[in-house]
């Protein structure tokens, strides 16, 4: 054998051991799933008797009332597409016109949307709540009774804000690869600035959009901080996966069948998703680099 297929094997060896490590947990959960609560706490490692009791968790928790789930999963898709489209659409104008636009300020508006990716949730969720109570008073004064706090717009708002440093820099990157002389000609023919964005520019950047949609989109729909605080308070149905799973949870019981079998429903509709798309994550990620 020579050095290089020694090299490539022990590779292989070492890519295995990874995968089992890493699917440890999901094999745990989906084991759990299927037992009773005493059974989960006393033997975690075992099997379960029944394994055709994870559908008859699942089928509770679908037509429970308290549950919500159906609502929950609802909520969760449209706040997941909400914010990923808002993310896409303004953050991909945000960084086409930071590249096209050589001057000091760009940079430094530029360095500003990178430095922010290092700021921690935890320093600006207070300062977040204060801020979309303070237009909501604001809005109250001018006799509208909009909400932002409890509803949609609001953490869509949230969300979007919290997602624009990364994405930004992913399409600043793709977007120094793209030929500017594509625009130029667009120009020429009597194209104005949004058209040429949404008709040269756009479908050019799918690959690095992808990899936006995935990258906000998994984050969003698993979230649970941001909802439970700019969601708690407000209409009852709206309520995310995350939240949902959460309200098995009691000051002294915990429902850990029913916990794990809404963590399995939870995660189903999002690694669907990514099996789809998980081919432009790659794609993306070298395209934006190299460019």
């Amino acid at each position: 054998m020579t050095r290089g297929k020694r090299r490539n094997m022990w590779l292989e060896i070492l890519a295995i051991v990874l995968f089992l490590i890493f699917m440890l947990p999901f094999v745990i959960i989906l084991m759990n799933a299927a037992k009773p609560t005493l059974l989960v706490i006393s033997e975690p490692l075992a099997f379960p008797e029944n394994p055709l009791q994870f559908f008859t968790n699942a089928w509770h928790i679908v037509n429970d009332a308290t549950v919500r789930y159906i609502p929950s999963f609802i909520s969760s898709v449209i706040i997941t597409v909400g914010s990923v489209a808002l993310i896409v659409l303004t953050t991909s104008m945000a960084a086409w016109v930071l590249v096209r636009t050589k001057t000091r300020a760009s940079t430094a508006i530029f360095l500003m949307f990178v430095g922010a990716i290092i700021v921690p949730f935890q320093v600006v969720m207070f300062p977040l709540i204060s801020w979309l109570a303070s237009i909501e008073r604001t809005l109250g004064i001018a006799g509208t009774s909009f909400r932002l706090l409890g509803n949609y717009p609001g953490i869509m708002l949230a969300y979007m804000g919290f997602g624009a440093p990364l994405s930004i820099f992913l399409y600043h990157g793709f977007i120094k690869g793209v030929p500017v002389e594509l625009e130029e000609a667009a120009t020429i023919d009597g194209c104005s600035r949004a058209r040429t964005f949404f008709n040269i520019v756009f479908p050019i950047l799918k690959p690095i959009s992808m990899t936006v949609i995935i990258l906000n989109g998994m984050w969003i729909w698993n979230d649970f901080l941001l909802p439970r605080m700019v969601l708690r308070g407000g209409r009852n149905d709206v309520q995310t996966l995350p939240i949902a799973v959460a309200s098995f949870v009691g000051q002294y019981v915990r429902r850990w069948d029913l916990i794990l079998t809404t963590t399995i429903l939870a995660m189903i509709p999002i690694i669907i998703v990514f099996l789809f798309l998980q081919k432009h994550i790659i794609k993306g990620m070298v395209d934006g680099s190299i460019k």
